[in-house]
């Protein structure tokens, strides 16, 4: 949220500069990204001088450009600039963009350049307000009185403030948070606790009054549990016009674009004190009622940006006696808004349910400034202070007169939170005697009342904005965010109850060691959101769409499922790598997967049917070799992340030839191998993504990917032991045989058979050539394959490796039929 320094400053008094209330805000949980300096019109107006345009004459090439001659009052030579504008004359005066000035399209900006026009010199350009940023009219130059001064900086003349805009991060738990006075509260805090003098405050409403009675609509609330209080007042006599330069500076600022004075009123109270307003015209509200209700399901609504939609019976409306008006808490209609034809206004403050607001901005896919304040939780108990506001705000800027009294239906207050913080319990989580006075000082000074206190405890009064603030340790997490975390020191040694033990501690340590021989590969590490789009799993039999865990409340549409399988994070940060010329990627993700087995609830328990799986992802795609000297390109491929694969099952202690690696038909990918144990529990799968799925993702290149079960990796290691042992003194031998085969013999095959023949001296079966073509029979393909050999106790002599050799040969015949060639 974008926060102004000066505005900040109306709430509360301080000396700090724009950075060290950065610094402040960050070091109590509102974190601060960025403080920049900005201009009440985007650039200041910089290098824009005012002129006086002295001659004017038709362009001899153009039917619409003219050739003036331009004081700029800085003593030298006028400059020559051609202007397109029908209104241009001599004798005008005018702002000029002198050569090198950047003028701002909304963010992005362009600089003026000296330049020939159809033949003519332009040194320069003549200014329309919209050029600038002091106004949206393109219809001609901007023409000063004539007592304006050449020379005279533009910035002066238009009187631009500086102000600092501070990026603040607004965490979901602290809607309080949401509006320069929610912010000024917590400075204030911060203030107080660091000695400085201060005072928090805020515009007093007691000036506002009833003018009389002869607007009085009426306000009922059908839904009380979707819209718990609903407050209005009617204004009559008010004039919808721009709004005065103040009121547009403020919101400028902050990135809103000002649209006229009744509107920008609801949006200053909004970004001043989080309590979302709406204004409607109060002559378009049929019988002079207004009802806050649900309507049928599939009743049509066109909103304000001229869309029409079909309602949810859940949808809470703001309604006329005859038809809605507003989406309550989410977005206004068409037809119900203040224009610059309204005469009379009826201003709506409200406090609607956060689930009810958040659902139907979700079925809508809407996300407003007011959605987003309603969702989280406003201050049930501001609504009446801000409509009273904005009342006097209306009479002051549009005129016209309070002609109703205040409609307020607020059946159910929404009371205090009431929580008892025993300082023991303070003391033990901080880990830091924090003494009791100053626990009394924090925790007043962010507005919470004390009711009662001991010698042990106190008992607060939480006000109801603080929706993160309902338990002793929510208070607790206050007290230490105001009283700093940097004047907490973290002992030497912690309690041991911190730390994790056993088969997990055993876990967190052997991913540690994995990620650093994955890193030690050229691998990164990714961690993607568990949440993901459901429509992935659309059409897929091994991940079934029925499987996923649904989100009843779900972020975005993007955002409405637990993740099955970790897969399509890794695409879509490799599609946002690719899109940026990063394609060679090499990545890797720890995380947990979930699925939900419909016929298992049906069977057993609800919450058996939930299953959660700790996995590692791994993703090769790209070259494996680019752009090297030493190294012709090579791309990636299925058998370097097979490497991978082995080299980490190998790391955790399991030997490779003692598992079960079968096709895997699973349809993520168009080819891909299962590894299981020789029990049948299979730790994890590898091979080539689908084309399908790298077509959805919009990527080109092949994509290589493996997904191991963690978890079932940790239960196959849990009775393995490492060892060691000594290195032979004696060599190892090698021997090669070129061996005629079917073309339907795996290397497995041959592998394990030769393992079966010698058990106590074979050490190593490796394949480092295949030929396939000319001079071979049909059908048959030729491998040449490395044995190693070596004796642990003694040289090897000729006649055992040959005895060896002669059985291995045997073997092979007489099980596969193979020949040496």
């Amino acid at each position: 949220m974008n926060i102004s320094y000066n505005w900040l400053k109306e709430y509360v008094d301080f000396s700090l500069t724009p950075d060290e209330v950065a610094a402040a805000l960050t070091s109590i949980g509102l974190e601060t990204d960025a403080v920049e300096e900005v201009q009440t019109v985007k650039g200041g107006l910089e290098g824009l001088v005012i002129g006086e345009v002295l001659t004017c004459e038709d362009h001899p090439n153009s039917d619409h450009l003219h050739i003036t001659t331009v004081n700029l009052g800085d003593g030298k030579e006028p400059v020559q600039i051609v202007c397109g504008a029908p209104n241009v004359a001599a004798g005008q005066k005018v702002v000029v963009a002198t050569v090198g000035t950047i003028l701002y399209n909304g963010e992005e900006g362009y600089t003026i350049k000296k330049s020939k026009i159809r033949g003519a010199e332009s040194s320069g350009m003549i200014c329309a307000e919209d050029e600038i940023g002091t106004g949206t009219s393109h219809e001609g130059i901007i023409v000063l009185p004539p007592d304006a001064v050449p020379g005279t900086r533009a910035k002066d003349y238009y009187q631009v403030k500086s102000d600092y805009l501070l990026e603040v991060d607004i965490t979901p738990n602290r809607a309080d948070g949401s509006s320069h006075y929610g912010v000024a509260r917590d400075l204030y805090a911060w203030l107080v606790q660091n000695g400085h003098e201060t005072a928090l405050k805020k515009p007093e409403v007691d000036g506002f009054t009833v003018d009389n009675r002869d607007l009085d609509i009426h306000v009922a609330v059908e839904n009380k549990e979707a819209c718990p209080r609903y407050a209005g007042v009617s204004v009559k006599g008010v004039t919808v016009k721009e709004s005065p330069g103040w009121l547009q500076d403020r919101l400028r600022i902050v990135g809103l674009r000002p649209i006229n004075n009744v509107v920008d009123i609801t949006n200053y109270i909004l970004y001043a004190f989080g309590q979302p307003l709406h204004c409607f015209d109060a002559d378009k509200i049929a019988g002079n009622t207004v009802v806050a209700k649900t309507l049928p399901e599939g009743t049509p609504f066109v909103t304000l940006d001229g869309v029409e939609r079909k309602l949810s019976g859940s949808d809470l409306m703001i309604c006329s006696k005859e038809a809605p008006m507003c989406i309550a808490g989410v977005f206004g209609g068409l037809e119900s808004g203040a224009t610059e034809a309204t005469r009379n206004v009826f201003i709506e403050s409200a406090y609607f349910h956060p689930t009810w607001v958040r659902k139907t901005a979700r079925r809508h896919g809407l996300n407003t400034d007011a959605s987003f304040r309603f969702e989280r939780g406003i201050d049930p108990n501001a609504a009446v202070y801000c409509l009273k506001l904005a009342a006097m705000m209306v009479k002051e800027i549009a005129g016209g007169t309070v002609s109703s009294d205040i409609k307020d239906v607020y059946d159910n207050p929404i009371g205090d939170f009431v929580v008892n913080l025993p300082y023991q319990k303070v003391d033990s989580l901080i880990g830091k005697h924090i003494p009791v006075e100053t626990v009394k000082r924090i925790v007043t000074s962010l507005e919470m009342k004390i009711l009662e206190e001991t010698g042990e405890s106190v008992t607060l009064s939480v006000p109801p904005y603080r929706v993160d603030v309902q338990r002793d340790v929510d208070v607790i997490e206050d007290i230490l965010r105001i009283y700093g975390y940097n004047n907490v020191e973290i002992p030497a040694t912690l309690n041991s109850s911190l730390t994790t033990k056993g088969e997990e501690d055993k876990s967190h340590k052997l991913q540690d060691r994995i990620s650093e021989q994955l890193v030690g590969c050229g691998f990164h590490e990714i961690m993607n959101n568990s949440l993901t789009r459901a429509v992935y799993y659309d059409g897929l039999k091994s991940l079934p769409a029925e499987h996923s865990v649904m989100l009843l409340n779900p972020l975005s549409a993007d955002l409405n499922a637990m993740r099955q399988t970790l897969l399509f994070g890794g695409l879509e940060s490799i599609a946002r790598n690719a899109r940026r010329k990063h394609a060679d990627l090499r990545l890797f993700e720890f995380g947990n997967c979930y699925s939900f087995d419909r016929e298992k609830k049906n069977r057993e328990k609800a919450l058996a049917a939930y299953s959660e799986d700790y996995r590692l992802g791994l993703w090769v795609t790209g070259k494996r070799v680019d752009n090297s000297w030493a190294h012709a390109g090579e791309n990636s491929s299925v058998y370097e992340l097979k490497a991978y694969v082995e080299n980490i099952i190998a790391r955790l202690g399991l030997d490779v030839r003692n598992l079960v690696v079968g096709h895997s038909t699973d349809d993520l990918f168009s080819a891909a191998l299962s590894v299981h144990t020789r029990d049948g529990k299979e730790l994890g799968v590898f091979g080539v993504v689908s084309g399908k799925l790298q077509k959805t993702f919009d990527i080109d290149n092949e994509i290589y990917y493996a997904e191991l079960s963690w978890a079932a990796l940790m239960k196959a290691i849990r009775s393995v032991t490492v060892g060691y042992r000594e290195l032979s003194k004696f060599p190892s031998v090698k021997r090669d045989l070129a061996l005629l085969i079917d073309k339907s013999v795996r290397f497995a095959e041959i592998e394990k058979i030769a393992y079966e023949t010698e058990k106590k001296l074979l050490r190593e079966v490796s394949l480092f050539d295949v030929y396939e073509g000319k001079n071979l029979e049909a059908g048959k393909k030729s491998y040449a394959v490395s044995f190693m050999l070596q004796d642990e106790s003694q040289t090897l002599t000729d006649k055992v490796i040959d005895k060896i050799m002669a059985r291995m040969v045997k073997n092979l015949e007489d099980r596969l039929g193979a020949k040496l060639r």
